[in-house]
């Protein structure tokens, strides 16, 4: 048992239907026929969507989002059409609103690894694979890859997993071309995000991407690069072996698995509210991630 442990109701705003809650967003569409994109302040961790919220978590998912588009704009194009919030919305909207082009999203998780953690570390300790991928012997949690990997999984619903699985099954559920392509866009804007990030000192070590077709065009979309959708680490204190600093939501994690929260995360008992200073700390690493990603400061 998972999801949100209080879902919310979502605003009604004239001139737009709402289509979906999402764990951070709420998904809407105007009377164009265009997405409403808006970034909440929820968290989400291990499958739940917590009862806590971090200020000003969903406009630097935002802002960070719109600073990676313009960087990755020679690569591939993105969905984003405006920021204009719209007539009838509350004034909070501002800074988290997205308005985005429909497009026919491919139904695949486009993960890119270049370090080994995670899912990926518990296969590889398995079977020296990840998502079928044989790997060398000797990799500890934190180890670079030889080279930059595809590790796709399926999209689940709020409350499941998402599932790590082949690239032969991509190529089978949404055709050899379109797996192809969805490979090659995502090692590469993977390779675009990293070398920007470690020259502001900070290792991407993995991220996820979503992407939907534009009639034949390919099409970035959702968030990208995120302190939700990839980790990032501290090049500084990378040390292969242990679990390493991030300036993501591992921070929560660790407070929610450690006795401190006395949660049981094996149980379908929901997780309990984020102290202050766990909520204090986690926006202070997302707001730190985004400024030493774009190089100004959070306001």
């Amino acid at each position: 048992m998972s999801g949100f442990v209080e879902k919310p109701e979502p605003i009604q705003v004239p001139g737009l239907v709402h289509l979906h809650t999402g764990k951070v967003r709420e998904l809407y569409q105007n009377e164009a026929g265009d997405l409403v994109m808006v970034a909440s302040d929820r968290m989400s961790a291990y499958d739940w969507v917590l009862p806590t919220e971090i200020p000003d978590k969903g406009r630097v998912l935002t802002q960070l989002s719109l600073w990676w588009f313009d960087q990755l704009a020679d690569l591939v194009p993105n969905h984003v059409l405006s920021t204009d919030v719209p007539a009838g919305a509350p004034a909070d909207w501002a800074g988290r609103t997205l308005v985005c082009k429909s497009l026919k999203m491919i139904p695949v998780e486009a993960v890119a690894r270049g370090y080994l953690t995670g899912s990926g570390l518990v296969e590889y300790n398995e079977s020296r694979t990840v998502c079928g991928l044989a790997l060398p012997e000797g990799l500890v949690d934190g180890s670079e890859l030889p080279a930059p990997i595809f590790t796709p999984a399926t999209k689940a619903a709020v409350g499941e997993h998402d599932e790590n699985v082949s690239y032969e099954e991509v190529a089978r559920q949404v055709g050899p071309d379109t797996a192809a392509r969805l490979r090659q866009a995502t090692l590469a804007v993977y390779a675009r995000g990293r070398d920007i990030a470690r020259e502001r000192g900070i290792i991407l070590a993995d991220t996820k991407f979503e992407f939907g077709f534009d009639g034949e065009t390919l099409v970035l979309a959702d968030e990208v690069l995120t302190p939700d959708s990839s980790r990032f680490w501290p090049a500084d204190q990378w040390q292969p072996g242990r679990a390493q600093p991030s300036y993501d939501k591992q921070f929560v994690r660790d407070w929610l698995t450690s006795p401190a929260s006395g949660w049981d995360r094996r149980s379908e008992q929901p997780p309990p509210p984020l102290p202050q200073e766990v909520v204090d700390a986690t926006r202070a690493k997302y707001v730190e991630a985004y400024e030493r990603l774009t190089g100004t400061s959070w306001s």
